[in-house]
């Protein structure tokens, strides 16, 4: 077992690998950030930009919308990944979630690195574009939990419709048996462990302390 990493070596670790894998959409290596919602897929997400000199990334939620919580694949699809697939500037409308409607195009560059957050990131429908798939590892109900005390209240009736379609998602598309790695928030930074979809070999580390070494 290798000594536990400091959050900000772990994560350039960690985004140094992704750099290395094959490219998976055109030019771009993808990768999805999974995990139910409230697990903390946005706050890892934006560490991991950081540590990959600001990589683009890409909200779900900004895909997503009232209407269509889960039925954004062909919208995604059309303005995000068939773009990027050959190796064009993508350009997709975010959904304001306060005003009810879609926004003005936003612009995405084919960059060498693009992360892709949200509950669905690794739905099948988007998994033979991805680099790596990655897994927020927390039980639903804490994440559920964790959600609705972060938006407050006032967003209790929105939570419970949320959770019964979030349910419906997983059960008909799972994502997690198909995640290259498990990333669990630790006390101090992260830790990455292998995720159903990747067995370990002998060449790949695997830290079990505070700080994530990928396994993808």
């Amino acid at each position: 077992m290798s000594p536990p990493h400091s959050q900000g070596t772990a994560i350039h670790d960690l985004a140094s690998r992704l750099r290395h894998l094959p490219a998976s959409c055109g030019p771009v290596r993808l990768v999805g950030v999974d995990g139910h919602a409230g697990s903390g897929k946005t706050t890892f997400t934006g560490e991991l930009s950081r540590a990959l000199d600001d990589a683009p990334v890409l909200h779900l939620d900004d895909i997503a919308s009232h209407d269509e919580l889960f039925a954004w694949t062909g919208r995604l699809l059309t303005q995000v990944i068939e773009p990027l697939c050959r190796g064009e500037r993508a350009e997709y409308t975010p959904y304001d979630w306060h005003a009810r409607r879609f926004g003005p195009p936003r612009a995405l560059p084919p960059a060498t690195v693009v992360l892709i957050e949200g509950v669905g990131a690794g739905r099948r429908a988007l998994r033979p574009h991805l680099a790596c798939l990655l897994w927020m590892e927390l039980p639903s109900e804490e994440s559920w939990t964790r959600g609705l005390r972060r938006d407050g209240e006032e967003q209790r009736d929105f939570w419970g419709e949320w959770v019964t379609v979030e349910r419906l998602h997983f059960a008909e598309d799972p994502s997690r048996p198909f995640a290259d790695a498990l990333v669990r928030q630790c006390v101090k930074g992260y830790e990455v462990l292998p995720g159903p979809g990747n067995t370990a070999g002998p060449d790949q580390e695997i830290t079990l302390g505070d700080g994530p070494s990928a396994v993808c």
